[in-house]
């Protein structure tokens, strides 16, 4: 479980906001207008007095009409293979976990692989999110609860779940130790962002 517990890479979100915005010739308003957010909040983010979260970057790259990834400066260039070491994965810190990408923002194909470190009381958010496509997850350490639907689904290490993202789905880890899930989705709609819409509910 080494490989799990390795800290997200640090990056300058703050400046590399700033120069996506800019190249675009967006005012920081208009930006807000487009995600959702205030102002003052991305002053804050801009000036590196606050650190966003997964959802908020989403906001974000959808408002700028980017990838997550634009924002730490990982080339997104599509390959029908992709190969990544340990050390090379996109590492993202957000509120009370770590998500880490696994190579579905190079590979040509419609499957987003990642990696979801949560610390105890971590979730998405309140409100269930829909997609296209199919959702795999398995629970690697620890304990992760799945709402589909109406329908929990209590994940320990070794569980798996699988289901049509067309369902409303949200996540939780409900335990008192750190968990570690990965999760696929699949056949999303072409131009679909999955993890936009993974994360774009909770903070």
């Amino acid at each position: 479980m080494e490989a799990f517990q390795r800290e997200a890479v640090s990056v300058d979100v703050a400046s590399r906001l700033r120069e996506l915005r800019e190249a675009q010739g967006i005012s920081m308003r208009t930006l807000g207008t487009k995600s959702g957010l205030s102002a003052n909040a991305l002053s804050m983010i801009e000036r590196g007095k606050t650190s966003p979260s997964v959802s908020t970057l989403y906001k974000l790259a959808d408002a700028l009409g980017v990838s997550i990834t634009a924002f730490f400066g990982v080339e997104t260039e599509k390959k029908q293979i992709v190969f990544l070491k340990s050390d090379q994965r996109t590492r993202i810190s957000f509120t009370r976990g770590v998500f880490e990408a696994l190579g579905g923002e190079q590979f040509t194909g419609r499957v987003e692989p990642f990696m979801l470190t949560l610390e105890n009381g971590a979730s998405c958010g309140p409100h269930g999110m829909v997609h296209t496509g199919h959702e795999f997850v398995f629970c690697l350490r620890g304990q992760l609860d799945y709402y589909v639907e109406k329908e929990l689904f209590h994940l320990e290490a070794g569980d798996s779940l699988l289901f049509a993202s067309k369902l409303s789905h949200r996540w939780r880890n409900p335990g008192t130790n750190v968990t570690n899930a990965l999760i696929i989705i699949s056949g999303f709609a072409e131009g679909e962002q999955p993890h936009a819409m993974h994360w774009k509910k909770g903070e």
